[in-house]
């Protein structure tokens, strides 16, 4: 067919069309789809055509009709379908939602398909490519959100600003119309305050400071599609009254938790110079401690305990320690008890003390030490007298000054005169120092190194040399006993009535004499050093530029710098500290004191000093408690068996501390719940455990207390014993004192004339602060002729392991109790047996102890001991079989104990050296005529 669309052929008598033309499409399409929905608007609309002109009535496909249309790119989000084959028709959709925040365009090729000839013709053709672009229409679907939770600013008083502040928010929309905020608006209702449509806050009347500090404010947003913002904004505006240069930031109060490290003092302070022009400036952070203890936060550990701690050498000799039965020269002296149980002496010109002459340190020789701490103030009245601190003078006769240590016109004086019998040679006998520390009125640590003829003082651990050294003769020898006393200076010659002179005004504790050795400046340093101090934290962040410096007790911290931001950054580090576990509870104030220089200016602003405090709370209070047995009952030849018998050998010693339980209280939901206590077990060091004596006190020639030699090694630990008791003192963990108190053994010569002895067991931590309950023990003895001496152990166990717990440690060890079976079943068995033989046992005992009497008596006069039988009592016991030949020779074996006695002395004595694990006993010193005054306070030395 000429001049037609399409060519057509008859094959076999049908007609079939020849597909010669590929479809057409225009070149490129511009489409729109609006966002979460799948139609694209095209312009123009998507139609192919093609030449090969369609057969009605075929029945076949042909050419001319357009099957598909395809999208070049398997990423695009889009899909072309035919609506109309015939006349090409098509329609572009997505093939799921489109989101314009995720992309707002797209671009991509589209190709138009026919449907091909048939069988026999040529496949289907393709249309040229045509671009297709996209765009993604926005939906306001998003409301605006502001950049910050909350805004703050800070305005002067009196003053109209122009812009106080800006808040902005955003909206997540992609379209300018959405996404951009079109107005602000302040919600809430009277305030001075307006905004404008970029969110500028300004004040619309001057504000007064004392009439409001701070207003808050509401803020909201709208989008240009008037969707408002779903949260406001609250805006905070401090009101500063008018601009006074000083510290700002700071808090008046800081509160302290034990056991919390170091705490920032000032985390938000800053200084206000209201614009001025600053070159340079210092400060000045002083913590201030003198009313505390001595000088400041120090371990209360009683002086020996101290010096163990911190290695100083043994055989010290402790002037002013606690009052006690055994130390009881300090007892009329006044102390200070409310010090943290600080052991503080006051003397007002009236006290004084005399040192018992077995408590002096003999034969000081030309190395010695003298350490005290001196609180003292400057002198009243016009002529100042000397105050002596300590005095070692004549008792009778003459009133010479053999040494002595007093303060005069607030000079420190140590007097030492030496005697003929050295060097009959004009010498050294009086140094001077004087110091501001003297009569500051402040506690001080001074202690007097004697290199013989060179003296050093140290205060604080600082070294002066006396800046006067007056020359003296020695004393001429004599015979007159000398004293020595504290406080006052001891007149006994040259009067008509002895008395003290030279009253000492001040406080002092921890005076010490420690002969034959001087102390070392690290041990002097750590028996000063505080606890408690400012600090530094993070100390490698601190600028370069800023120079700092502590005074050796770190209670001052000066600062400089430049730069008043560095300097600002500087002051909020300082921190305070205190590393006791026990801290002392109360206030600490603080000062703080600021000078600056300014830039070409003769007067530059005044920085007023702040004060503050630091409010050290009161740590949770330990409570030692110490558990054993109550009774004790031991054969009589236990007790005279080399070592004797072990007291508290189940001893346990534990301290707990009681917390209220704050998870549980917070779930019962009350404002003010009743908090249940929760025992907590803490660890932590003791000072001092005695074993006192009730009762009659130790007969120091039948019976003592000992301890074994090994039991004290590796331990910081000393012990010292008398007729009163023993004393095991030094900083030591709980379970060492265990350890030592456990091997503690009481030892009696004669068991036969003992019935019983009486002990208890106290320990403490911190000088006494924390006491722990008392332990009793009642030590009892079975003689031979008790019939309990003839029980079985196996059938029955003995009495004394018989184990009574006090009931208020039984619920903390209820572990350790045990049952004790009862032995009434066999006393009852023997007995019925023995009732045979009653009768002719009884006559025969009665006829051998007349025997027995006879017998006493003539051994007493042989040997010239008068025996007092006046109370004595004689009990047969029928159930002991006659040992005729034993009674008999009784006697002898008395006087052969008593030599093997003497020779178990020597052997232990002189094996003392040889085995470590030999049971030793500790000095004991003789009953003096004061009562009281027997404890040996002479350290062990092994």
């Amino acid at each position: 067919v000429r001049g037609g669309r399409r060519s057509s052929v008859c094959l076999e008598g049908r007609w079939e069309t020849v597909n010669k033309h590929k479809p057409w499409i225009e070149t490129s399409y511009h489409g729109v789809i609006t966002e979460n929905t799948d139609v694209v608007l095209l312009d123009p609309p998507l139609v192919a055509l093609d030449k090969d002109a369609p057969v009605p009535y075929a029945g076949r496909t042909h050419g001319g009709e357009i099957c598909a249309f395809n999208i070049q790119g398997l990423e695009s989000p889009f899909e072309a379908v035919v609506l109309n084959g015939t006349s090409g028709e098509g329609q572009l959709r997505a093939r799921g939602l489109v989101d314009c925040e995720s992309q707002k365009e797209y671009t991509f090729i589209i190709q138009a398909h026919d449907c091909g000839s048939g069988p026999g013709g040529a496949e289907g053709k393709k249309s040229h490519k045509a671009a297709v672009h996209i765009q993604v229409n926005d939906v306001n679907e998003f409301a605006p959100v502001f950049r910050e939770s909350e805004y703050r600013a800070a305005v002067t008083e009196g003053k109209i600003y122009d812009n106080i502040l800006q808040v902005e928010a955003t909206d997540q929309d992609c379209s300018p119309q959405y996404s951009q905020i079109c107005n602000y608006q302040i919600t809430s209702a009277r305030t001075p305050f307006a905004i404008d449509r970029n969110g500028n806050i300004r004040n619309t009347e001057k504000l007064s400071y004392d009439r409001q500090q701070q207003y808050e404010i509401q803020v909201t947003a709208w989008d240009c599609g008037q969707k408002r913002a779903l949260r406001s904004v609250s805006v905070r505006i401090d009101v500063k009254p008018v601009c006074k240069p000083g510290w700002q930031g700071w808090n008046k109060r800081v509160d302290y938790e034990p056991g919390t490290g170091s705490k920032q003092l000032f985390p938000k302070m800053h200084l206000e110079t209201c614009g001025g022009p600053l070159s340079s400036a210092r400060t000045t952070v002083e913590l201030q401690t003198g009313h505390i203890g001595k000088g400041c936060d120090r371990e209360t550990y009683s002086e020996k305990s101290l010096q163990k701690l911190c290695g100083a050498s043994s055989g010290s000799t402790d002037l002013l320690p606690a009052p006690s039965a055994a130390t009881n020269w300090t007892a009329s002296l006044v102390t200070d008890s409310g010090r943290d149980s600080e052991l503080i002496f006051t003397f007002d010109g009236r006290q004084a003390a005399k040192i018992p002459d077995w408590v002096v340190p003999q034969n000081l020789t030309d190395h010695f030490t003298i350490a005290t701490w001196m609180k003292h103030g400057p002198s009243h009245g016009l002529r100042a007298e000397k105050e002596t601190l300590l005095c070692n003078s004549d008792k009778t006769e003459m009133n010479r000054h053999h040494y002595s240590l007093y303060v005069h016109n607030c000079r420190l004086v140590f007097l030492l005169r030496r005697d003929f019998t050295q060097v009959d040679t004009f010498r050294p006998a009086e140094f001077h120092w004087k110091l501001e520390q003297i009569c500051d009125k402040e506690w001080h640590y001074y202690v007097i190194n004697v290199e013989f003829p060179v003296v050093t003082l140290y205060v604080d651990g600082v070294t002066y040399d006396p800046y006067l050294v007056t020359d003296d003769w020695p004393i001429h020898p004599s015979q007159i006993d000398v004293q020595l006393t504290v406080g006052a200076c001891w007149q006994g010659g040259e009067v008509k009535k002895p008395r003290f002179t030279q009253y000492f005004r001040g406080s002092l504790a921890g005076l010490t004499i420690r002969p034959g050795k001087i102390e070392s400046q690290k041990v002097i340093s750590c028996l000063q050093a505080c606890k408690e101090g400012l600090d530094i934290n993070s100390l490698e962040s601190l600028d370069k530029s800023i120079k700092f410096h502590f005074n050796p007790a770190q209670s001052i911290l000066v600062m400089e710098g430049e730069d008043l931001e560095n300097m600002n950054a500087a002051v909020r580090k300082v921190s305070y500290i205190n590393s006791r576990q026990f801290p002392t509870p109360g206030a600490r104030r603080l000062r703080i004191s600021t000078s600056v220089q300014c830039f070409g200016e003769d007067t530059c602003i005044t920085i007023p000093d702040i004060d503050a405090v630091v409010m050290v709370l009161q740590p949770s209070e330990p409570r030692i408690t110490i558990s054993g047995a109550e009774r004790l009952t031991r054969p009589e030849s236990d007790f005279g068996a080399a070592g004797g018998i072990a007291l508290f050998q189940d001893l346990h010693i534990i301290s707990t501390v009681t917390r209220a339980d704050a998870a549980a209280a917070r779930q019962t939901g009350e404002t003010r719940p009743r908090q249940p206590e929760v025992l907590e077990e803490i660890i932590h060091n003791l000072d001092y455990c005695d074993i006192l004596v009730l009762g009659e006190e130790l007969g120091p020639e039948e019976e003592s207390l000992q301890v074994r030699r090994g039991a004290l090694l590796g331990k910081h630990l000393d012990a010292t014993n008398s007729t009163s008791g023993m004393s095991v003192y030094g900083v030591d963990s709980m379970s060492s004192y265990e350890q030592v108190i456990r091997q503690v053994r009481y030892y009696h010569r004669r068991p036969a004339h003992l019935t019983e002895r009486r002990f208890r067991l106290t320990c403490s931590e911190l000088n006494g602060r924390y006491t722990s309950n008392e332990l009793n023990l009642e030590v009892s003895v079975l003689h031979g002729s008790e019939p309990g001496e003839h029980v079985g152990h196996a059938i029955a166990p003995p009495q004394y392991m018989q184990v009574r717990r006090p009931s208020v440690v039984h619920d903390l060890y209820a572990g350790h109790s045990s049952a004790v079976p009862s032995a009434a079943t066999v006393v009852i068995v023997m007995c019925i047996a023995a009732l045979v033989v009653v009768v002719v046992l009884g006559i025969y005992r009665i006829h051998l102890t007349h025997q027995q009497e006879i017998r006493l008596e003539e051994t007493a006069k042989e040997a010239g001991t008068s025996w007092d039988d006046s109370a004595l009592t004689i009990t047969v016991n029928p159930m002991e079989e006659p040992r005729a030949e034993e009674e008999a020779g009784s006697d002898e074996e008395d006087e052969d104990e008593e030599d093997e006695e003497e020779d178990d002395e020597i052997t232990s004595a002189e094996s003392d050296y040889s085995e470590e694990e030999v049971d030793i006993q500790l000095p004991k010193v003789e009953r003096q005529s004061r009562k009281g005054q027997n404890w040996d306070k002479a350290r062990i030395s092994y």
